[in-house]
């Protein structure tokens, strides 16, 4: 099973090529346990006043792609969740908001979000829910002491670049909606100030896919990696197959 590291952007496009490699494992995992009524699906939603509409069309754009029990994991900006709501899950959906209120919010639930992927659930962070995916989190942040490094408008509500500790299914660092917010900046600004040790910017309507064997990449955008070089940085990227129903291996590195 894999963690899904999806860029952003919505609704979903391209027939949820980015989406349909989790579904397949979602189901996978099911069938194993033997469920037939569908997947049980916890989907997490930190967000203040409209998370049970965003949950319905959620569940809607998802029982799309597979056969689903949805399980609505809904929080305030920054109140904790409790680690027993993910007891039986199939998969797991983190979604997309407030960066910094998603890693307040499931802090007390790491270790159990650990565990569980360990043990082979599969996992899809949208947006704020790949970023805190890391285990050196970019959580927000738009300047380095009085340097502008990328938009304020891609700031997360924070003014100072702010690295936190996150759930950590993954060593590398992870910005998002790259090329739409120009996020790529920061990561380069985090990795040239040695807040993080590299890392990877994903587009929207684009995921990573971390799991065995080498990473891929889905969906119609890039992933920029973001590496150390002898006191500066370098930078590719990575796109899907042209072929839609091919996903690429790319050179990274877990």
């Amino acid at each position: 099973m894999s963690i899904h590291l999806v860029g952003g952007g919505w609704p979903v496009e391209d027939e949820g090529a980015v989406y349909k490699p989790f579904f397949e494992e979602v189901a996978a995992h099911a069938e194993a346990a033997g469920k037939l009524e569908g997947g049980r699906l916890a989907i997490v939603l930190v967000r203040d006043g409209d998370a049970p509409e965003k949950f319905a069309e959620l569940v809607t754009a998802y029982e799309q792609l597979g056969k689903i029990e949805p399980v609505a994991v809904l929080s305030p900006e920054n109140a904790p969740i409790d680690p027993a709501v993910f007891a039986d899950a199939d998969g797991i959906v983190v979604w997309g908001g407030l960066t910094p209120a998603y890693r307040t919010s499931l802090e007390p639930a790491f270790g159990e979000l650990r565990r569980l992927v360990a043990s082979g659930v599969p996992y899809l962070g949208f947006s704020a829910g790949a970023a805190i995916t890391a285990e050196n989190a970019i959580v927000g942040g738009w300047k380095i002491d009085s340097v502008e490094i990328g938009l304020e408008d891609a700031s997360e509500d924070l003014e100072q670049l702010t690295v936190a500790p996150g759930i950590g299914l993954i060593d590398l660092a992870v910005d998002v909606h790259a090329a739409q917010w120009g996020s790529v900046s920061r990561l380069i600004a985090a990795t040239e100030s040695g807040l993080v040790d590299g890392g990877v910017a994903i587009d929207e309507h684009t995921a990573l896919i971390v799991g065995d064997g080498p990473l891929r990449v889905v969906g119609r955008g890039s992933v920029w990696k973001v590496t150390p070089d002898s006191g500066s940085v370098r930078v590719s990227t990575a796109g899907a197959d042209p072929e839609p129903s091919v996903a690429a291996s790319v050179p990274l590195e877990a």
